[in-house]
């Protein structure tokens, strides 16, 4: 059997390089090709990197609820993105609870607000496979979403949008977070965020997900609130713990590996005190942040060898990178743009 590339593999803060300025909530990352970067930001829009490092803030613009009237206007917050087939963005707008599509020059519509007569909700991520079916998470139907983060709250789901139109094809999440799909496309995925693991259904030919299962540790650790995954080419799943301030990866054995801890372990402890009592708070989460690397989201792997690592931030002004010692598996986008 191969050895598996990350064994003994460990990052530090040396290890760590930034990019970008002045981003705001960065959550998501995606890689072109051509080294180019595409983030999430609040500021009713995307910031573009390009390889040289300049960076440009392209704000939406167009038939998006942003701009509707009156006191139920939402403003936009643009969280988990995709790329279309024809090079587009998609977003998951977490603000205006739609979802979007951009084109490059900002003109933006909308494609779903709705599902069943009712609104999506605090959407959180998209992910487009190999049949060009789009993949959508809510987090929570709760309005306050730390209400959605107790470990029996279980009202995220997967929603599937395909040649039929939208609707729900799995429920009962525990804040449902980023998905992802194996090389095969044989199972998807799931962080849940307040559930502390990450769980994957078998995808059916039509787009059904069953045989849920846990996929690794039943719990992943001192404040193991998992946000964003992505495989690499070994089928290593990596991820980030959002408030415990760590990046992990989990073996196709299903073994946990820490790569990377930057977490208090004294705050990490409260934190985890606060989510089994019912006491979580904001300030307790922020209470938790690195001062280096705080709240990772996304992970991403990019630039031409796919070894360069992306990492996404709630509320960092810059995106941390390094360098892994396996090639992360090319999305959908990947031979496509």
């Amino acid at each position: 059997m191969a050895k598996n590339p990350i064994d003994g593999f460990s990052i530090r803060r040396e290890d760590i390089k930034f990019l970008g300025t002045d981003l705001k909530r960065p959550e998501c990352v995606l890689c072109e090709r051509n080294g180019t970067l595409w983030l999430s930001d609040e500021r009713n829009g995307v910031v573009r990197i390009l390889p040289d490092g300049s960076q440009e803030l392209i704000r939406q613009t167009g038939a998006t609820l942003t701009g509707a009237p009156g006191p139920q206007c939402k403003k936009s917050i643009p969280n988990g993105m995709a790329f279309a087939a024809n090079g587009d963005l998609l977003i998951a707008n977490y603000g205006t609870e739609s979802l979007e599509i951009m084109r490059r020059n900002g003109e933006t519509r909308v494609i779903y607000d709705q599902i069943d007569g009712q609104k999506l909700g605090e959407l959180n991520f998209v992910l487009r496979d190999r049949k060009h079916r789009l993949w959508l998470t809510l987090s929570t139907m709760k309005k306050d979403w730390i209400e959605g983060m107790y470990p029996e709250v279980a009202d995220g789901y997967i929603a599937l949008i395909d040649d039929k139109g939208i609707r729900v094809v799995a429920e009962g999440f525990r804040y449902t977070n980023e998905v992802r799909l194996d090389a095969k496309e044989e199972y998807l995925y799931v962080a849940e965020t307040a559930g502390k693991c990450i769980s994957r259904l078998k995808v059916g030919e039509e787009g059904s997900l069953t045989g849920r299962e846990v996929f690794g540790p039943s719990d992943l650790g001192p404040g193991g609130f998992p946000d964003g995954i992505a495989f690499d080419a070994f089928g290593n799943l990596w991820g980030t713990i959002v408030f415990g301030e760590k990046i992990f990866a989990i073996t196709p054995e299903g073994n946990l590996r820490i790569i990377y801890d930057d977490g208090n372990p004294e705050k990490i402890a409260e934190i985890d005190r606060s989510y089994r009592n019912h006491t979580l708070t904001e300030q307790k989460m922020k209470d938790c942040e690195s001062p280096f690397t705080p709240w990772m989201t996304s992970v991403a792997f990019g630039s031409p060898d796919l070894r360069t690592v992306y990492i996404g931030t709630l509320t960092g002004s810059k995106i941390a990178t390094f360098r892994s010692p396996v090639a992360g598996h090319p999305m959908i986008h990947w031979g496509g743009l």
